[in-house]
């Protein structure tokens, strides 16, 4: 990748550090801002054919957007993916402007292009009963099976991410009536835990070969160091392929399959915001297009005015 200025670099990493000081960015979502805004400036100097000090930064038009989002198209990045990183490089630019005293209007006036929002892929009912009993089934020692029964229990029963369940130690158990769980940015939630998710816990922790020190992490991989996600993701990989179900289901799936059936069950919607850790209400209102989305093929497949024959 082309070489951007030592000044262009240094901005980029104050930008970062204040995302991760003020706003407590995780990491992959730092190295995710890294790569955006890194291949923006990159793109921004070769295609001007200099350096990018901050005075050529702060003097960007909205052709070089325009060339540079047709660049990025062009590069097989698809809309929804490229809203993503325009967001990004606005985000910093909105940083470098308000630093160096420089209007940024040609970045931040930037359309993103439109795109169909992404609806969550929840499991059905019975299919999220299905992978609760069947993962345990994927590997033959014992202990093991438990852990990741316990792991998807938790993503479902309590609709935590992934990372949040693994990042649980071993001074969260025995679990407890609530989790008091630290989510994406710093923000703190309180989950309540259900009975089976304890149960899967404790018979984790009784078949578990390896030591669980309070400060450390309660899920144990082979060898006894920390589980990862990929070990998750690939024992629900082996099982939905057992289970024949689509590709869309995955870790994260079970907290989308969690939200969905306190929707379809009669939860009410802030409070399904709160459980989920969700900043906006917006991005809890995925959910219910979900379930219209359902309610509509149900009625499309069974009432007999929708399977009427056009006369």
């Amino acid at each position: 990748m082309t070489m951007i200025s030592p000044a262009a670099n240094d901005a980029l990493q104050g930008w970062l550090d204040g995302q991760k000081a003020l706003n407590g960015s995780a990491e992959n979502t730092l190295a995710a801002y890294r790569r955006d805004v890194g291949e923006f400036l990159a793109f921004i100097t070769e295609h001007n054919g200099q350096s990018q000090g901050l005075a050529a930064l702060s003097v960007i038009g909205i052709s070089d957007m325009r060339a540079w989002m047709a660049f990025t198209r062009g590069d097989g990045i698809g809309a929804r993916s490229l809203a993503r990183k325009l967001s990004a490089v606005k985000n910093f630019y909105r940083w470098l402007a308000t630093r160096e005293g420089f209007e940024a209007t040609a970045v931040l006036s930037t359309r993103a292009p439109k795109f169909s929002p992404k609806l969550p892929r929840p499991l059905a009912k019975d299919a999220a009963r299905d992978m609760l009993d069947h993962i345990e089934l994927q590997h033959e020692t014992p202990w093991i099976g438990a852990r990741d029964t316990a792991v998807i229990t938790i993503l479902y029963g309590c609709g935590l991410r992934i990372s949040e369940a693994l990042s649980l130690t071993g001074a969260d158990a025995p679990l407890p009536e609530v989790l008091h769980i630290t989510g994406k940015g710093g923000k703190q939630r309180i989950v309540p835990v259900i009975d089976v998710a304890r149960k899967a816990v404790d018979a984790y922790m009784r078949l578990c070969p390896h030591p669980i020190p309070r400060d450390g992490a309660l899920f144990r991989a082979v060898r006894g160091g920390d589980l990862k996600p990929r070990a998750v993701q690939k024992a629900v990989e082996k099982t939905r392929h057992q289970l024949g179900l689509p590709a869309s289901v995955t870790p994260h799936a079970m907290r989308h399959s969690f939200a969905t059936h306190l929707l379809t069950a009669g939860g009410d919607l802030r409070a399904i915001q709160e459980l989920l850790g969700h900043a906006s209400l917006s991005t809890t209102q995925a959910y219910t297009a979900v379930d219209t989305e359902r309610l509509m093929e149900v009625y499309n497949k069974t009432h007999p005015q929708a399977n009427r024959p056009a006369s």
